[in-house]
């Protein structure tokens, strides 16, 4: 069986669903899938073309050097680079990869994939990947990851006018065109299904458990020590959460990692203010966050509102780590931390409340502490490792291959 994974965002890139696409891309290869990757040239989240990249239109290059790795080849286009917080440069970033892609059909053709699996957003590339698995003769998966345009109007990126129903109207095609339609939470299946997606399948983001399964965690610190790892964008409000939250107060610290669009303005109050009670590390590489989030006390995971469909990754990598996260997202996030007593949770944006989930943290003693780092733990192992989750994905392939 013969896999494209086309996605704007792919290592050596950092961040969650870099991560996710590569163990995906891995774990279908150790299922017998061949795999190719059809990405953009890396450059996020800097918005800038990294070095070794600059200069090129498209390159083709393995994975890595691992036995798996060597046999994923990348294929890279161009696009337009930004990470600006003005939308306008950042839909043009979306439309030139959207359009770029398309070189790779001559490749895509010759190959002859079963699947091409467009990972969206950005909504437009799903539409590339339609046209691609069109006229290479595979059939189109849809992965939505985050419910576009939805999302952004729900986090006043875009209003509710004519663009919005437009982009509307190109995400009920994409469901109704695509062959299948897979969705991370069940809230986003529900949505698929309600615009009358012809099939679907619950992909969860899950976690690789078993980078976490050899960690022991460590006594509660003093002060207890919460971690932020990831980005530092305007979904995850940390630019007001750092100013207006109290941590040095309540006899906590909370240890930020990261970069995006907000970095610099977090990083000048904590300039500002040194006592609060918040430090400021940079960005930390994959292979650091199992050993980083297991030695602190909670994992801090807030937005700045609830996302409909949206489960953030430092849920599952928190509940690896077997450390109580402290949500502040609503929705099916909040639901599974709540199901399966693995942490706190706070309405997103309501600072009283969030205040009273870190209090309630705070006064939580040691055992109480360490049994919800064990729910997490049993649950990211039975439940959403993504070993299980890929087996799952992959029996699903097999089944449709010749539908």
């Amino acid at each position: 069986m013969k896999v494209v994974i086309l996605t704007q965002y792919f290592p050596p890139e950092i961040g969650a669903p870099q991560n996710r696409l590569v163990e995906m891309a891995k774990g279908l290869v150790e299922r017998g899938c061949d795999v190719r990757v059809l990405t953009a040239m890396p450059n996020y989240p800097t918005g800038r073309i990294f070095d070794g990249y600059k200069g090129r239109f498209s390159t083709t290059e393995p994975l890595g050097t691992d036995s798996l790795s060597r046999d994923i080849q990348v294929y890279r286009y161009w696009l337009y680079p930004s990470n600006s917080p003005n939308k306008i440069p950042r839909i043009l970033s979306m439309l030139s990869f959207s359009a770029t892609s398309f070189f790779g059909l001559g490749k895509l053709k010759k190959w002859k994939p079963d699947y091409v699996i467009s990972e969206s957003p950005p909504l437009t590339l799903a539409l590339t990947g339609l046209y691609l698995a069109k006229w290479s003769g595979a059939s189109h998966i849809m992965n939505v990851s985050d419910l576009w345009p939805l999302s952004a109007k729900e986090l006043g990126a875009i209003s509710d006018g004519f663009v919005y129903r437009q982009f509307e109207r190109l995400e009920h095609f994409l469901y109704r065109k695509s062959f299948a339609v897979t969705g991370q939470s069940q809230q986003i299946l529900q949505h698929i299904a309600e615009r009358q997606a012809t099939r679907t399948h619950l992909f969860r983001n899950g976690v690789d458990y078993t980078r976490f399964s050899t960690l022991e965690n460590k006594p509660v610190s003093e002060p207890r020590k919460i971690v932020y790892a990831g980005l530092i964008g305007v979904a995850q409000g940390l630019k007001r959460y750092v100013k207006e939250l109290k941590f040095a107060d309540r006899n906590l610290e909370l240890h930020i990692y990261g970069d995006g669009a907000e970095k610099d303005e977090v990083e000048n109050y904590i300039k500002a203010n040194p006592d609060c009670g918040i430090i400021m590390h940079g960005r930390v590489s994959r292979d650091r966050i199992p050993a980083l989030l297991s030695a602190h006390d909670g994992i801090f995971a807030p937005l700045t509102r609830p996302i409909f469909g949206a489960v953030p990754s430092k849920i599952y990598e928190g509940m690896a780590a077997g450390v109580p996260i402290l949500f502040a997202g609503g929705g099916e996030g909040q639901e599974l931390i709540d199901r399966f007593e693995a942490g706190f949770s706070a309405e997103p944006g309501n600072i009283e409340d969030m205040q009273s989930m870190l209090d309630n943290f705070a006064s939580n003693d040691e055992e109480q502490l360490r049994r919800k780092g064990e729910n997490g733990r049993k649950a990211a192992r039975e439940v959403f490792d993504r070993r299980i989750q890929l087996d799952s994905f992959a029996n699903f392939l097999n089944k449709n291959i010749n539908s």
